[in-house]
């Protein structure tokens, strides 16, 4: 037996807004930020869990505080009792009546709750000697099935059908696991896209990307429309008339002027439109999904929870389901988001466009390869070329597709002297946060 001794939590800010990386038409100068968590115990093996919450600097400090609130209930427990069935370890916390109360499953408690969450299901995968993807895709249907809460989901997707569709996949689990390890996954990348970046900066990284091996790009438009035309015929241009270019306006819009920007952007075929309004007008969603046709629309990574995601589904309002790995609460609701994605046959495109995001949702998108979808068709993951230096195991891409991982664990360790350099209360790194 093992007890969890501690849970100790820092506040990580890097000064990405001094080179814009990361600059969009409603976040113009970001601090790529994570409110970060370590899981510690007692047992012999010296393993520890790490999981943490991006954010982009101011508040990242309220959401360490609620990491720390959500982490103190872990504190004395059994390790074992945790790891052993990790349905019930997330119903202790997300069932929590005062702490849900902050909800409920939304918000800054419910990304806390996530964190948590998370930090676990990578000490279990560090346990077991396993990438998360490959624990996950080990684990039987009736076990998968186990960690949803099918609460409020029912009325889409019943633990029956979430049954019949992993059972489907059983077969040839073993054959995609063999392809994964040796083919990677498909990559996308944002890098050329950020607003505050240069035209000649715009037209440089489009190339490198082309010559990287990528077969998509995204592009952030919604501040200027006479800007995102000559941005986009920029790329376009770089590019070629038949190269895959996306574009994020991240909740830039009001319905009505989604649509006329979008239909405005048409002549550029852009491949799909990310989040064009607040991500939790359902409805707005769906008419814009109708105004903008045939242009798919892709959304998510603000989807605070699977309730919403169900109901996005059921209104036919997305094409892309952009899960991210530190929105909503944990693994255990990300896999009932992935179920819910191939109930209704839609590709899931996982957000990576911040700290540490890339390093963790690749695994999610590699489980619903090997053991709920079986393809890869129409699927990429999204990569933002920053910050990968400061994981143990950071993301690797080769001709423009993710290396699939192999080291034990969820891939969101962070090195000790990074969490060191970057704490806020470091003066160095609070002059330029």
């Amino acid at each position: 037996m093992s007890t969890v001794t501690a849970c100790t939590s820092a506040d990580v800010r890097f000064p990405t807004s001094q080179s814009l990386d990361g600059s969009d038409a409603m976040n113009p100068d970001p601090d790529y930020s994570a409110a970060y968590l370590t899981v510690h115990t007692d047992a012999e093996d010296g393993l520890s869990g790490h999981g943490f919450v991006f954010t982009i600097g101011r508040g990242n400090d309220i959401q360490r505080v609620a990491i720390d609130v959500a982490a103190s209930h872990i504190v004395g427990r059994d390790v074992e009792e945790l790891l052993r069935d990790m349905g019930a370890t997330s119903r202790l916390l997300l069932h929590d009546s005062q702490l849900r109360w902050l909800g409920p499953e939304k918000g800054v408690m419910h990304m806390a709750i996530g964190a948590v969450i998370n930090a676990l299901w990578d000490l279990k995968a560090k346990r077991a000697g396993l990438p998360l993807w490959q624990l996950l895709s080990r684990m039987s249907p009736e076990e998968l099935v186990d960690l949803v809460d099918f609460r409020y989901l029912s009325d889409a997707l019943t633990r029956e059908e979430a049954l019949d569709i992993l059972r489907r996949a059983e077969p040839g689990r073993e054959e995609r696991e063999q392809r994964l390890l040796a083919e990677g996954y498909p990559a996308y990348t944002t890098t050329p896209g950020w607003l505050g970046y240069s035209d000649e900066k715009l037209a440089r990284l489009c190339r490198e990307a082309r010559e990287d091996g990528f077969t998509q790009i995204k592009l952030k438009v919604g501040a200027d429309l006479e800007d995102d035309i000559r941005r986009f015929r920029i790329a376009r241009e770089v590019m070629g008339p038949d190269f895959p270019i996306a574009m994020d306006s991240n909740q830039r819009w009001d319905v009505a002027d989604a649509i006329e920007w979008v239909n405005a952007l048409a002549q550029f075929d852009p491949h799909w439109i990310e989040e064009p309004t607040s991500p939790d007008d359902v409805l707005g969603h769906a008419a814009i999904a109708r105004g903008v046709a045939p242009i798919p629309v892709a959304t998510g990574e603000h989807v605070h929870n699977r309730v919403m995601f169900k109901q996005l589904m059921q209104a036919d309002a997305l094409r892309y389901v952009q899960i991210d790995a530190t929105r909503v609460g944990g693994v255990n609701e990300i896999i009932a988001i992935v179920l819910l994605a191939a109930k209704f046959g839609l590709p899931v495109c996982p957000h990576a466009g911040g700290v540490g995001l890339c390093e963790a949702v690749q695994h999610f998108s590699m489980f619903d390869f090997v053991a709920v979808s079986g393809t890869k068709e129409g699927r990429v993951i999204e990569f933002v070329d920053h910050l990968h230096e400061h994981f143990v195991t950071p993301t690797k891409i080769e001709g423009g597709s993710y290396v699939t991982p192999t080291a034990p664990g969820a891939g969101t360790e962070m090195h000790e002297e990074s969490i060191r350099q970057y704490t806020f209360e470091n003066p160095a790194a609070a002059e330029v946060a």
